[in-house]
């Protein structure tokens, strides 16, 4: 099944002899991005009928099919989520909104990472180092859109992708981590191309000597589905500068701490 169109810029020879001389000051691009995660049901998804499977993925679909928005220079990018309705209810997702990820600016000139989080309506800065990434470069290439592309893989531990996602079992993880325990990790598949010699990526990614037109980790997969470069209306990109100061770990801990509290009163209730 085919969940959207592929439409891509294309570069003419003229514009392709002019990236071998180099990237101007003031180039700037814009990459459109799908993402689609598959769904997770776990033990309990065994004891389901096909038919509340299907229920329940319909019911998170906002969840599990994304759209973003990333627009680059040659040292600065901006990655946006596109907020989609509820067709049927005509409601935005309030509970998977605060575990999403929200507007996120990277500096790769001076691996900066800024990005705004909005957590039970309090507003969080969110200043960090970029993900560290080692990649190892592959020689296979592909076609995407009409860029040619190669492949580029790593591993990262599996917290370093969604320090600001959260799952119920989290929660029993946490209590259970000890300096012994093994660090869960997810390998990562890139695919860049050299047409667009940017390092920039969608996500937590970034890094390669291309930009990112698609990468797959853990059960989600994020592809380009459009590409404009040096669009006629240019977009600022700045980064967030609402909310409180935090790093990534900090923020962890204070959805973990929150999520622990609910947890608590939640279980003090039905003693009561």
């Amino acid at each position: 099944m085919r969940y959207f169109k592929y439409i891509f810029f294309v570069l003419s020879l003229p514009f392709l002899v002019f990236y071998t001389d180099g990237i101007p000051q003031d180039f700037q691009g814009k990459a459109y991005y799908f993402s689609k995660s598959k769904m997770e049901l776990g033990a309990w998804g065994s004891r389901m009928s096909e038919a509340q499977k299907k229920q329940i993925k319909n019911r998170l679909k906002n969840r599990l099919e994304k759209t973003y928005i990333l627009t680059f220079n040659t040292s600065e990018s901006l990655f946006t989520e596109e907020v989609k309705v509820d067709a049927i209810s005509g409601a935005t997702d309030s509970w998977g909104d605060n575990f999403s990820r929200g507007k996120q600016y990277k500096n790769v000139a001076e691996n900066r990472l800024i990005q705004a989080q909005e957590f039970y309506g309090k507003r969080f800065l969110v200043k960090d180092e970029l993900q560290s990434i080692e990649w190892k470069m592959g020689t296979e290439a592909k076609q995407i859109g009409g860029y040619t592309c190669f492949k580029a893989t790593a591993v990262l531990p599996s917290t370093e992708l969604a320090w600001f996602d959260f799952s119920w079992g989290d929660l029993s993880q946490n209590a259970s981590n000890t300096q012994a325990e093994e660090i869960k990790l997810t390998p990562i598949e890139a695919w860049y191309t050299l047409q667009i010699p940017v390092k920039h990526g969608p996500a937590e990614f970034w890094g390669l000597p291309g930009l990112i037109l698609e990468v797959s980790a853990g059960n989600t997969t994020i592809l380009c589905s459009e590409i404009i470069v040096n669009p006629k209306d240019r977009a600022l990109i700045a980064a967030p500068d609402k909310g409180k100061e935090i790093t990534k770990i900090e923020y962890r801990s204070t959805i973990i701490e929150k999520m622990t509290e609910m947890r608590n009163n939640r279980g003090r209730r039905r003693r009561s």
